[in-house]
């Protein structure tokens, strides 16, 4: 329990430390509130939108979690497909590569015209900007397998699914859930991509809005609601990991009463 407690002292600290130095920079150098204004301002306006922002907040949790969610269901099996196919992978993943460099701000617009209003577009965006972590991460994890782990399964006379499903699958978690916390953080930015086109809810349709009327106590809160959700969401995918491989080093490093 004091372990726990020393750890989270640290991420409360730096806050504190970082509420001080912006209370201070405000004040010291005289800057206007529409510019940047006092953190007991950007507390004010949470508390009175409260409800407000976390009716948005809700939308936004919900795009995020469902692109989040494909980038698992399609990035893991397209990723097993290009390891078992070195064929297959010589012919696609350059393609995918290719994918990543356009920027999604401008791919959003077209998603619209192609899939139209409504939710399937968001959830596309954020797709996109979330799989690839979890698609790279998976590749790398199926092929980190030893060569004697490799050897162990054929001295037992295993098939390959049952190498796969005893052997690579489960040594290659550690680098899946590694990739899913890169997603999950993702997968907010892609939420509030999505939200910037065609949308009339959410916490991205909250930014434009609050930028269009100069609302900087509104964009601050927008801000901290966000910041809110990544952080819940990245620590609930660690949390996942702890219970599937508490046998990890990683894990077992930082209970070592487990």
């Amino acid at each position: 329990m004091m372990r726990r407690l020393g750890t989270m002292l640290y991420p409360i600290a730096t806050l504190v430390a970082l509420v001080v130095i912006w209370y201070a920079a405000v004040k010291l150098f005289h800057v206007p509130a529409y510019l940047l204004p006092l953190p007991g301002d950007v507390i004010e306006r949470i508390r009175e939108d409260f409800w407000f922002l976390l009716h948005h907040s809700w939308i936004t949790t919900g795009i995020t979690l469902g692109g989040f969610v494909l980038s698992i269901v399609i990035g893991v099996p397209l990723a097993i497909v290009l390891v078992a196919s070195k064929t297959l992978e010589r012919a696609v993943m350059p393609w995918l590569i290719l994918s990543q460099t356009f920027p999604k701000v401008a791919l959003a617009p077209l998603v619209v015209v192609w899939f139209g209003l409504g939710l399937g577009p968001k959830l596309v965006v954020t797709f996109l900007v979330a799989f690839f972590p979890v698609l790279v991460s998976t590749i790398v994890g199926l092929r980190s397998i030893e060569r004697e782990m490799i050897e162990l399964a054929r001295a037992v006379r295993a098939s390959t699914l049952q190498t796969f499903w005893h052997f690579r699958l489960p040594l290659a978690l550690p680098n899946i859930f590694a990739g899913m916390k890169v997603s999950v953080a993702f997968s907010v930015v892609g939420a509030v991509i999505a939200e910037w086109v065609g949308a009339n809810a959410g916490l991205g349709y909250l930014l434009l809005q609050a930028n269009a009327n100069l609302d900087t106590g509104l964009l601050f809160a927008v801000l901290v609601a966000l910041m809110v959700i990544g952080v819940v969401l990245y620590y609930a995918v660690e949390l996942v990991e702890r219970l599937v491989i508490p046998w990890h080093s990683t894990i077992r490093l930082q209970n070592p009463t487990a």
